[in-house]
């Protein structure tokens, strides 16, 4: 369908799909890592938010403290769901960008 200036709404759904499809492979392919306790705790997510890897020092199980092992397991999951976040803002942005969107919408 041709609006008016030779705009092919048509067209322009068709490459708003493959970006959609080209970012959900990308979502997969990233990968990042956050540890909390110095280590102790060690977590890898992708950039859909899957929680991919998680490693926990055998010392932290033997010291009973479950509290605190619970609080260094979450510590490591919010802050690789924060470092996702910048990794697909980061490649959206830069596909986005180049669309010419103002960076308030990116």
């Amino acid at each position: 369908m041709k609006m008016p200036g030779g705009f092919d709404l048509q067209e322009m759904m068709k490459q708003a799909q493959q970006m959609q499809e080209d970012m959900q492979r990308e979502m997969q392919r990233i990968r990042v890592d956050a540890t909390a306790g110095g280590g102790v705790v060690s977590v890898a997510m992708n950039g859909a938010k899957e929680l991919v890897d998680l490693k926990i020092d055998p010392d932290a199980v033997k010291s009973g403290d479950v509290e605190m092992l619970q609080d260094l397991i979450i510590a490591a999951v919010n802050e690789a769901s924060r470092k996702a976040d910048e990794a697909m803002k980061g490649k959206l942005g830069s596909k986005l960008g180049g669309m010419g969107l103002p960076d308030g919408l990116i």
